[in-house]
């Protein structure tokens, strides 16, 4: 898999005065899909987010109910579901839920160390 772009992880800020920071990301290519490539990708994109930005406590992460892969994965990395907003996301005649993950900093050094 060496020099195969696969994917790409994102971080943006939702809002920079209140230090509210959301990640994500994409893998382009389904045959890269449910092979655990996304979750260890995430794993060390939260572990460099929170040592990049100290001054942050939370990383938020927001995906829909018809990605179910993506909630699986970021429960399994120990994010917890903080929000979800109904039937706000219109997909090929489906709608379905905006899904809002989040982490704390003092959960993640737990988490993280747990999984290592």
């Amino acid at each position: 898999m060496d020099d195969v772009l696969v994917g790409m992880l994102f971080r943006y800020w939702e809002d920079e005065k209140t230090r509210w920071l959301e990640i994500g990301i994409v893998i382009y290519d389904e045959n890269y899909w449910g092979k655990g490539f996304g979750t260890q990708a995430l794993r060390e994109w939260i572990s460099d987010t929170f040592d990049t930005f100290d001054m942050i406590e939370h990383i938020g992460l927001t995906t829909w109910s018809g990605n179910e892969r993506m909630m699986k994965s970021s429960e399994k990395l120990g994010l917890k579901q903080e929000a979800r907003i109904r039937k706000v996301r219109y997909w090929q005649g489906v709608y379905y839920d905006s899904v809002k993950y989040g982490v704390l900093r003092e959960e993640w050094g737990v988490r993280k160390n747990s999984l290592s």
